[in-house]
């Protein structure tokens, strides 16, 4: 992905977010000069990957394959006195686009339509060795309701209501319109904790075109603290 696209989609992000009336903590807002100025008190955003995180899962079309996340609290799944014993996060998806198919090993998380569009989740479970298991009806939890459908239906998430995603089901967004998405989750690592149905780069390859604006959160230790 290039810079110059990575700071549009972060922009064009905010303005869905103030659309519908969302804001963000201070430092979704700050430029890498302000993450620098403030780089000594930034030990737990440091740690837990707080802020923006951009990707096209390697896919070169963010907007058919892509997401543009921001994630205002978390903690560390080996240490938990860092950060909180959960993660919340905004997900800011425009009409048409998809998440890759995955599921988590450790994540259990509850995704919510917080504004916009119909978010379309489809589901499948895992087989013993993690592939996809496209037999087996899925059973699925949405705001504590629970309903069994066949193997790759798409569950139709309008807006207030959520469904909730346990380890082992694979699943894919699907945007129908612009939504914000809001995830609240156990605690997060995107490091570790994805399995994708097919192999996609969890982190994007950024082409510099331009000056850095607005450090993603998997670049804090090049962009802010110089290590």
């Amino acid at each position: 992905m290039k810079r110059s696209e990575i700071h549009k989609i972060i922009e064009g992000s905010m303005e869905l977010l103030k659309k519908n009336n969302f804001s963000l903590p201070m430092f979704g807002y700050w430029t890498v000069g302000e993450w620098r100025k403030m780089k000594d008190k930034l030990s737990t955003i440091r740690k837990t990957k707080l802020g923006w995180d951009v990707t096209d899962y390697g896919s070169g079309d963010f907007r058919k394959v892509g997401s543009a996340l921001f994630t205002i609290r978390n903690g560390d799944q080996k240490d938990p006195s860092v950060g909180t014993p959960y993660a919340e996060k905004y997900i800011l998806m425009t009409d048409g686009q998809e998440l890759p198919l995955h599921f988590h090993w450790y994540k259990v998380e509850d995704i919510i339509n917080r504004a916009g569009g119909v978010l379309k989740i489809q589901v499948f479970n895992s087989l013993e060795n993690g592939e996809i298991d496209y037999v087996n009806d899925v059973t699925v939890e949405t705001d504590g309701i629970t309903n069994t459908v066949k193997a790759g239906s798409f569950v139709d998430v309008t807006v207030g209501n959520s469904i909730t995603i346990r380890p082992g089901m694979y699943h894919r967004f699907h945007a129908d319109g612009d939504i914000v998405v809001g995830e609240v989750s156990k605690v997060n690592d995107d490091t570790t904790d994805n399995r994708f149905a097919e192999a996609v780069p969890r982190f994007s390859v950024i082409d510099e075109d331009e000056e850095v604006v607005y450090p993603l959160c998997n670049e804090y230790e090049k962009l802010v603290f110089g290590e």
